[in-house]
């Protein structure tokens, strides 16, 4: 019984930032790993991002490693991803979702909990 809602998304330039937050209501996010995926127009789900219930270990795609990074505040209920050096190619709706089992994965299918989406949007 988690209630996820996605926000801090927009349009920047190339180059810029954005740090989206996603803010859990119902079951602490300490139950839960949490995972940031991202979806363009025709394309499949894509992985962007992991971290584990207590924050301490993180998994990027190779597409965003050195770039953005994903940190939980988990008194606020909270999972950040900080996006910095952001690229046209990083334009997508983005997405939280939140994992119970144990273990890393990259496939949206072993997540049970989805967020709306927030959309970013980077201009050249």
């Amino acid at each position: 019984q988690v209630q996820l809602v996605e926000s801090g998304g927009g349009l920047v330039q190339a180059g810029g930032s954005l740090r989206l937050s996603c803010a859990a209501s119902g079951r602490t996010f300490s139950n839960y790993a949490v995972g940031w995926f991202r979806q363009a127009p025709g394309k499949e789900r894509e992985f962007v991002a992991y971290n584990t219930q207590t924050g301490r270990s993180t998994n990027y795609a190779d597409s965003v490693k050195g770039r953005f990074t994903i940190s939980r505040d988990n008194a606020k209920n909270t999972v950040y991803l900080q996006m910095n050096s952001l690229k046209p190619e990083d334009t997508a709706v983005y997405y939280c979702a939140t994992k119970s089992s144990v273990g890393l994965s990259h496939d949206p299918r072993r997540y049970g909990y989805w967020g709306q989406g927030t959309q970013v949007t980077v201009s050249s």
